[in-house]
């Protein structure tokens, strides 16, 4: 059964004639070892880690080369990142896949947070509720993603994001309950 759920399982020979279809499009994604800037991670306070991501002194994180994201802001308690639509975030029917928007909205509530956390402590996402507004696409232009802490506790952290298209439309907010925890030494 294929992701569809009709039994058929289509393979690229199977395809109709590939001229009408286009040109085979793809993507080249590249990172950096995730492990050592998770390492410098516990040594800075959230929001000098945050801004020397800004500044390019430590590297993005994985996801932002795979989402197009790009960090913009970061202070106390509120973040800004965009992303940049492409084609390979599209779902069935042509427009950026909720589940980027949602990945986008969970990225810049969890930085918020982070911004807020001491050196050693770190966060996870409990809960996230997200409300899609209206579809973007690549021609939406970048979605800026701007994330602010509501209440910064000592075990749950609240925050809410909220996510723009370049005309200034709104595309969807959220709200999420997030974990905060002193990360363990490495063993």
């Amino acid at each position: 059964m294929n992701a569809f759920g009709n039994g058929e399982v289509s393979t690229v020979e199977s395809l109709p004639d590939a001229d009408e279809w286009g040109e085979t499009r793809s993507k080249i994604v590249e990172w950096h070892d995730p492990a050592r800037p998770a390492r410098k991670a516990r040594e800075l306070d959230g929001l000098t880690y945050l801004r020397s991501i800004l500044d390019g002194s430590i590297p993005a994180p994985p996801i932002a080369s795979l989402m197009n994201l790009r960090f913009l802001e970061a202070e106390p308690g509120r973040v800004v990142f965009a992303l940049d639509p492409d084609e390979s975030q599209y779902n069935p029917i042509g427009a950026i896949h909720g589940g980027a928007v949602c990945t986008l909205l969970d990225s810049v509530a969890g930085c918020a947070v982070h911004t807020t956390l001491p050196a050693g402590w770190g966060y996870t996402s409990v809960e996230i509720k997200v409300n899609y507004i209206r579809g973007a696409t690549r021609d939406s232009g970048a979605l800026s993603a701007t994330g602010v802490v509501k209440k910064a506790g000592r075990r749950i952290a609240f925050a809410e994001g909220e996510v723009t298209d370049s005309q200034g439309h709104l595309v969807a907010t959220a709200t999420s309950t997030l974990l905060v925890f002193e990360v363990p030494p490495p063993s």
